[in-house]
């Protein structure tokens, strides 16, 4: 058998962990919401959520273990993205 079939199986600990990062990540998103940061409160759920994410990313869909070039098809993909988003908050900024 060769190695590019090889499958990657998370044990239950290291998945429980993220699991419980995950929540612990929600918990902070819910007590950054009832603070009051201003501008920063957008800022402060952003990065939570791409913590999320990442995590989701990583361990549940394997990224961490498939090869680089899937991760900067990711990151691509993860950049046009942000592209777009931009665009889009600039055409509302200067209408």
């Amino acid at each position: 058998m060769n190695d590019t079939n090889s499958q990657h199986i998370l044990s239950y600990a290291l998945l429980l962990r993220v699991w419980a990062a995950l929540l612990a990540l929600t918990v902070v998103t819910v007590g950054i919401s009832r603070i009051d940061l201003g501008a920063l409160n957008i800022w402060a759920a952003l990065a939570i959520a791409c913590s999320k994410g990442t995590l989701v990313l990583l361990f549940f869909m394997h990224l961490k273990y498939e090869s680089r070039l899937f991760a900067w098809m990711f990151l691509a993909a993860l950049c046009t993205l942000c592209i777009f988003i931009g665009f889009t908050f600039l055409d509302v900024l200067y209408r």
